[in-house]
Formats: C-alpha cells, sequence, structure tokens
C-alpha cells in the first residue's frame, strides 16, 4: 500500500544549512560582546593621549611706559659764553658796555690806549722804509753790474755778490712789511669788541687800569641767552626712553607754577661709570630773558612716543645654560623655547629688554620637562571662548 504525502509538509533541513546558520549566530554573539569592549579600548586610548599631552596655562605681556614723570635737576648755561681778554697791552680808555647790557656782534665794547705799541709800530714803519731804500739800491747796483759783465768790465764774481745782494735787500723788505703788518694787525686790538650778540655777563676792568694782553685778567665775560642749554644727568634705567627731539618742562622752585618746554637736543652717548648716568643736552627758548644763565632747575621728561616697555611674570622664567628663556605657544599649540633680554627687575614682573612681542603667548610656571617642539594644551579660563 502506497503512502501520498500532503503539498503542505515541509522537507527536511540539511545539516550543510544549519551549521551555516549556528556559525552566523557565532559570529553575531561574537561581534556583539566584542564591539563594547574595542569601544571601551578606544576611549581608554584617547584618554591615555591626553593625559599625555601638558595642559599649560599661557599670559601675555604686560606694558609698562617708562618712569619719566620724576623731576631731575638739571643747571641751565648760556648757548655760547666767551671771556674777553685784552691782546694789546696799554691802559684802558674807555668802557662803553656794563653788565646786562645787550649787545651786537661787533660791537665796541671798550677802547685801550697803546702807547708802547704806537711806539714800535713807528720804529717798524720807519725800519720798512729804511729796508726799501736799500732795496731800491741793491736793484741799481745788481743792474748796473749785470751790464758792465756782458763788458767784461768787471768779473764775474763781484756780478754774483751784487745780484745775490739784491736777492738778501728784497728779503729784508719782506719781513720789514710783515712786522708792519703784524703790529698794524695788533694795533686793531686796541678796539675791544663783542666776538657775538649776547649779554655782558661780568666788567672786570676800569678807566685808567694796566693792561697787559694775553696774561691779563679778563675784560668783559659775554653769554647768549637765547636759547639756552639745558645739563641733565638722566640714570640709567630710563636711557633708552628719551630720544633727540624729545620734550620736556622745566620749572623752577621759585617760580611755582610757570613751565618752559624745552627740546632733547643731544646725548652724551655713553654711561657714565661712575654716576651711572647720562648727560642729557636740551635747548629752551628765552626770548624775554626770564630764565637766568646758571640757573639750577628741575627737568620732568614727556612720555616719548614708542617709550612703553614690555614686561612679564618672573614665573614664566627659564633658567637653562643656553641662557634666560621664555617657552612659547604657537598657533598649532607647539612650543617655542625664546631667549630674552631682561632689563628692570619689579618684583613680581621683570622688564623684557628684546626677544618678545607684545602678541606672544608665554607659558605661566613652564614644567622643567618642557621642549622645543612639544604639543601642549593651553587651559581656557572661565567664560574664555
Amino acid at each position: 500500500m502506497t503512502t501520498n504525502h500532503t503539498n503542505n509538509e515541509r522537507p527536511p533541513i540539511s545539516l550543510t544549512r544549519l551549521a551555516l546558520i549556528i556559525l552566523v549566530l557565532v559570529i553575531i554573539g561574537l561581534a556583539a560582546g566584542y564591539y563594547p569592549r574595542w569601544k571601551a579600548r578606544g576611549t581608554l586610548v584617547s584618554e591615555t593621549r591626553a593625559d599625555n599631552v601638558p595642559s599649560v596655562d599661557v599670559i601675555a605681556p604686560a606694558g609698562l611706559k617708562a618712569d619719566l614723570g620724576t623731576p631731575l635737576p638739571a643747571e641751565v648755561q648760556p648757548f655760547i659764553a666767551a671771556t674777553i681778554h685784552a691782546r694789546a697791552s696799554g691802559y684802558l680808555k674807555a668802557w662803553h658796555a656794563d653788565i646786562g647790557d645787550a649787545v651786537t656782534n661787533g660791537q665796541l665794547l671798550a677802547e685801550i690806549e697803546t702807547p708802547e705799541l704806537d711806539q714800535q709800530l713807528a720804529q717798524a714803519r720807519a725800519e720798512q722804509d729804511q729796508a726799501k731804500a736799500a732795496l731800491d739800491l741793491a736793484k741799481i747796483t745788481a743792474d748796473r753790474w749785470t751790464e758792465l759783465l756782458k763788458t767784461a768790465s768787471v768779473s764775474e764774481q763781484e756780478a754774483a755778490e751784487k745780484t745775490s745782494d739784491y736777492a738778501l735787500k728784497q728779503a729784508n723788505a719782506e719781513a720789514a712789511k710783515a712786522n708792519v703788518q703784524r703790529l698794524e694787525q695788533l694795533k686793531e686790538f686796541d678796539r675791544v669788541t663783542a666776538p657775538f650778540a649776547g649779554t655782558v655777563t661780568l666788567r672786570n676792568t676800569d678807566i685808567g687800569q694796566l693792561i697787559a694782553a694775553d696774561s691779563g685778567p679778563e675784560l668783559f665775560r659775554l653769554a647768549q641767552t637765547d636759547p639756552l642749554r639745558v645739563y641733565v644727568r638722566v640714570p640709567q634705567p630710563l636711557v633708552h626712553a628719551l630720544k633727540p627731539g624729545q620734550r620736556a618742562s622745566l620749572f623752577f622752585q621759585e617760580a611755582p607754577g610757570k613751565t618752559y618746554t624745552a627740546t632733547v637736543t643731544r646725548t652724551a652717548g655713553a654711561v657714565d661709570q661712575a654716576s651711572r648716568t647720562l648727560q642729557v643736552e636740551l635747548q629752551v627758548p628765552n626770548p624775554d630773558n626770564e630764565i637766568l644763565a646758571g640757573s639750577y632747575a628741575q627737568v620732568r621728561f614727556n612720555e616719548a612716543a614708542g617709550a612703553n616697555v614690555l614686561t612679564i611674570s618672573d614665573n614664566a622664567l627659564i633658567f637653562r645654560a643656553q641662557g634666560m628663556q621664555l617657552a612659547l605657544v604657537n598657533a598649532d599649540r607647539k612650543v617655542e623655547l625664546r631667549s630674552v633680554k631682561l632689563g628692570r627687575d619689579f618684583g613680581n614682573t621683570v622688564e623684557v629688554l628684546s626677544g618678545l612681542q607684545a602678541t606672544d603667548r608665554v607659558i605661566n610656571n613652564p614644567p622643567d620637562a618642557i621642549a622645543e617642539g612639544m604639543t601642549v594644551t593651553v587651559n581656557q579660563p572661565a567664560g574664555a571662548k
């Protein structure tokens, strides 16, 4: 008897298909168990790498203006000063300018009576006339002997002697002329004149006084008081902030509230080793002669353009064999070690003269192991973008 299977009856599953299904289920189970561990491991690696990158705090250099507001003692001197001595000896005949008088260039200050010089000049002129007469005679004699030599009437020796005598008389005449010119120039010094326009600050002579040329005392003292020179010694820490053309305020204790504007013209160019100061020269206009030359004054320098200096916290400094350095952070978060030159020490901060820019980011309290090219993470303060 034959048995018939119905259409809805399923065929049996083969062993191959069953093994494939079991393998897929195993792979899915392994993947489901490995993925959390793989993810946790990646997170751990990222955290470990982040922990190996040091975190640093950065600070910016601070600007500091040079302290030029402190008054400094100064001396006011004439722009030009000269002592007037006599070049001609004699007796003072008259003086025409006294202390406090304003004189012009070439103005007559005094007249000197020079009787001895007059006699010397008269004698020199007479000697010049003698030399001229002897020269004329020697010329006539030399010319005559030259003509006689052509006819053999005199010897060559005699003609040569007359020619040499004529040359000698020429030299004597020139010497006599030069002596007369010298005495005439000395005679002109019997009129004492002002060498430049200024004010007579001293008259040290009077009518009838004996005047000795060159070795005698000064007759007058003359000073040009517009403008005036002002000399001040600036301490070394402030030297770098001074530039020619910079303005300064000049004031006097005896005139409170009154200030004058002075201008820096030049400096000594070197710091004095004894006082560690730099001598600075200023000029101040004095058209009304309000400022007296030789006065003691005080100077306060105005702030100069570009006089700002940079300061940094002393905690950012790195002391190494290469010298003083700072650790900077660039745009790629790489460390850059830069050598700097320091100036003044203000306690918690120091002045940086070179090697630092205002836009640099400086690592504060850098670790000892910090090195060139190291990657760092910059800590951002709360609320910072």
